[in-house]
């Protein structure tokens, strides 16, 4: 697709034959890479003669496309304001479809994906930022009545087609890394995962940082799309779109953590329909507990509720009791921040009956891992503190703070200041103090948007103790590590 005309771009002509490329090769070359990642585009000369005499602008991932062709060319890297499309930025809709068939979701993942944040604007000031405002719940809507319906694919084997390139010689498509031809094979999908792993036990001790710079996107990017777009059998396949689902929930979630809502949505839904093709069924439920915490973390608590509840009705008989547990306690959280006190108190007996029953040689997936009674107590702290309970606040707070660990020092950090607020809730000043003191030293270790919100609200709780020494002081140590960079 090409949107307006705004006269003749000599800058893209200009470069164009510095690269020495014609018209004809810079098509087939653009047709060729977005082949690649999955979008069929059938530029010709003509549409590249548009595109420098009369500055047509190609839309959606086309710009960067053609800087990827001329900087291979020249042998450097070639910014989208150096072929005079400085201006152009994705479809806002990119990320947001749930396509029923297999290829199709291929091909909007990977465009999803292929946002690189050093050449389209991903970084702060760019594209993600630009829609800023734009997250809504109701996004949810289609994706999850359609993994509702249809939670399991029919076969995803695959055959990739032969490409052609500025040679015209035909040529399979390579996987990345060592440039030879063949079909990916469980290997391929194990090292996925092993990423997956590695980036999610990061993300729980430093937080999300800056996550469009992270090892997540540029490893879906750079291994997981061409993955994707190679040849593999059914078998193969399931276990290729479970790691990169992984891998896209997790890009997600660090985005949610540093309050990138509009972008966490956006590889949420796409991560549900990874699940669905990867036949994940508890998987799928973990992403829509995700959107869930997302939905209430935002404000829309009644659809946290039943996004957590689409995952429990889904995976019953088919989750273990350790991940029905966490679904349990995800939709508790939902029912507080709705302040249902006892849909909330039904769901956290549920979240814990099912984590009794669980067992350490139960099959349980390695990304829940994290559930234990430990996170069980710090979510139900922060229910009762949204139903306005301090007394239970308290008592919960405590079981979650008894085995502090290095392994999750963002969620410690998070009940520390869980602890802080009902400490001052409960008029003890002293004990608010010392564990504010210790939320804030955590916070300054860590890069997460979230820890940043809750020492912001445990600041404005102190607000009613001016005047006091130790209170004042940790005002002014909190104030510091709020102003230091993100």
């Amino acid at each position: 697709m090409t949107t307006s005309v705004r006269g003749p771009n000599e800058k893209l002509g200009t470069l164009l034959s510095l690269a020495g490329i014609s018209n004809a090769g810079l098509a087939r070359r653009v047709n060729d890479l977005g082949a690649q990642q999955g979008l069929t585009y059938r530029y010709d000369k003509t549409s590249v003669a548009r595109w420098v005499t009369k500055g047509m602008v190609p839309q959606g991932a086309v710009p960067h496309l053609i800087a990827t062709a001329i900087g291979g060319k020249l042998g450097r890297s070639v910014p989208l304001e150096e072929i005079g499309l400085g201006g152009s930025d994705p479809a806002p809709e990119i990320g947001l479809a749930f396509p029923r068939e297999v290829q199709e979701a291929v091909h909007h993942a990977t465009e999803l994906w292929l946002i690189d944040p050093d050449t389209a604007g991903g970084r702060r000031g760019g594209w993600w930022d630009s829609l800023a405002g734009t997250f809504s719940v109701t996004a949810y809507a289609t994706p999850v009545s359609r993994w509702l319906i249809t939670p399991v694919d029919g076969s995803v084997a695959r055959e990739a087609p032969l490409l052609l390139g500025l040679d015209e010689a035909p040529r399979a498509r390579p996987v990345p890394g060592d440039g030879r031809v063949h079909r990916v094979g469980h290997t391929d999908a194990a090292k996925l995962r092993q990423a997956a792993e590695e980036a999610r036990r990061w993300d729980s001790r430093y937080g999300g940082g800056d996550w469009r710079s992270s090892m997540v996107p540029e490893c879906l990017r750079q291994d997981a799309a061409p993955l994707l777009l190679g040849s593999y059998s059914d078998e193969v396949g399931r276990a290729l779109f479970g790691a990169t689902a992984e891998l896209t929930r997790l890009a997600g979630w660090m985005a949610f953590d540093t309050g990138q809502h509009e972008a966490a949505q956006r590889y949420y839904i796409q991560a549900l329909r990874l699940a669905r093709a990867a036949a994940d069924v508890p998987f799928g439920g973990y992403v829509l507990a995700s959107m869930s915490l997302q939905a209430t973390y935002r404000g829309a608590a009644e659809e946290g509720v039943d996004l957590a509840q689409a995952a429990i009705e889904r995976n019953r008989g088919l989750a273990t009791a350790r991940t029905m547990s966490f679904f349990h306690l995800v939709e508790a959280r939902a029912h507080a921040r709705a302040g249902s006190a006892h849909a909330c108190a039904l769901a956290l007996s549920a979240a814990e009956s099912w984590l009794e029953r669980s067992r350490s040689g139960d099959s349980d997936p390695a990304w829940i891992d994290f559930h234990s009674y430990d996170r069980l107590a710090a979510d139900a702290a922060e229910c009762y503190r949204d139903l306005g309970m301090p007394v239970k606040v308290r008592e919960y707070t405590m079981h979650a703070l008894a085995r502090p660990t290095e392994e999750y020092v963002r969620s410690h950090g998070l009940r520390l200041v869980v602890s802080a607020l009902a400490e001052l809730d409960d008029g003890d000043l002293d004990a608010a103090v010392a564990a504010g003191s210790r939320a804030v030293e955590v916070a300054g270790r860590i890069s997460s948007q979230r820890t940043r919100e809750y020492v912001q609200e445990m600041l404005r709780r102190l607000e009613q103790y001016q005047g006091e020494d130790q209170a004042e002081e940790l005002a002014r140590r909190a104030r510091l590590v709020l102003a230091a960079p993100a």
